[in-house]
This record gives C-alpha cells, sequence and structure tokens, in this order.
C-alpha cells in the first residue's frame, strides 16, 4: 500500500524525503532552526524545491550554518559567494544571511538560545491544523507576522510574514500535513 503524503510532496523523490523526514517535525535545535530561517529567506520569490536542491551548497558555502563565523564574513567573502553558483546568488539575501547571523546571536545571547525565543510565537506548543486541501493553507497568521514584526525590530532581514510561516511550518511550529496525510496522524 502506498503511503498517502501531502500531495506537494508526491512528485519529487527529493522533495518526497524532505516531507517524510524533516517538513513540519519539531526542530529546537539552534544552529538547525538558523538554517532554517536562512533557507526560508533565501527561497523568497522561488520555489522551496529550488532551495532543497542547492540545500547542500549552501551548508557548504555557509560554514555548515555556523552563526559565528557567518557573522564575520567580510566583503572579499561576499565576492566568493556571489559567484558560487550552487546557491542563489542574490547580493541582498546573502547580505541577510550575515546580518541575521549577527541578529541571531544576539537573540541567543538574550534569551539563552534561538528556541526559547522563537517558540515563544506558538507559546512553545506546535499549532496543530487539519486542512483537506493545499488551498486551505493560510499564507501567513497572527503568529506569523508577530514573528515577523519582532524579528525585523531586531535587525533581521528577508523575515517577512509569509517567510515566517513557511519557516514555522517547516520547524514544525505548525503542522500543516493534510488531514490524509500520515504525518498528520489522528489524535
Amino acid at each position: 500500500m502506498a503511503i498517502q503524503r501531502c500531495s506537494w510532496a508526491d512528485n519529487n523523490p527529493l522533495m518526497a524525503e524532505y516531507h517524510d523526514k524533516e517538513w513540519g517535525t519539531e526542530v529546537h535545535d539552534d544552529r538547525k532552526l538558523f538554517e532554517f530561517l536562512i533557507l526560508e529567506g533565501a527561497q523568497a520569490g522561488l520555489s522551496w524545491q529550488t532551495i532543497l536542491n542547492k540545500r547542500e551548497n549552501y551548508r557548504k558555502a555557509f560554514d555548515n550554518f555556523d552563526a559565528t563565523k557567518i557573522s564575520r564574513y567580510n566583503q572579499s567573502k561576499v565576492q566568493n559567494l556571489l559567484k558560487d553558483e550552487g546557491i542563489v546568488r542574490n547580493r541582498l539575501k546573502i547580505g541577510a544571511t550575515i546580518i541575521n547571523a549577527s541578529q541571531f546571536l544576539k537573540v541567543k545571547k538574550e534569551f539563552g538560545s534561538f528556541d526559547r525565543y522563537i517558540w515563544q510565537f506558538v507559546n512553545h506548543k506546535p499549532i496543530r491544523n487539519r486542512f483537506k486541501s493545499l488551498s486551505d493553507i493560510p499564507a501567513n497568521t497572527k503568529e506569523a507576522e508577530a514573528m515577523s514584526k519582532d524579528l525585523l525590530k531586531r535587525g533581521f532581514k528577508f523575515v517577512g510574514p509569509t517567510i515566517c510561516y513557511a519557516f514555522m511550518q517547516a520547524v514544525g511550529m505548525v503542522n500543516d500535513h493534510m488531514v490524509n496525510c500520515f504525518k498528520n496522524a489522528k489524535d
């Protein structure tokens, strides 16, 4: 019997693996949370599949998402990144990654962990939705808007409400697996 999954993940093996093993699964590791925040920002205007295809290149190019190292990138490093065909070569997105690394480190220092900070937007408990169709999923929510507003106030870039909601879905703050999907088991 075939596994029933969300329809967006059915036609590509990499998307299916991401869906089955990661999307909507709770993440509490700060480095992993930072990785998803950066990748979701990189996705702006592109498909998630494009970013997922480049994910390993991003890990290499951005020192495995080590925020301390990234926060120290200089203009020479930026020029090298702009030549790296394995990532999205967008000056604004690369610059945002460096800025976000610095802001991420400030949040970690203030709250003890980025995890403690970011999960407060869902009261430290995943929101579990029961959508029957992809068209039912909103582009953003009040929680994503609150997260976006606070991140922007703290100096983060590429963290609008839609990006924040996609981030929340990716790291399991929101479970938007369809009701018929094996990842949204009935309670």
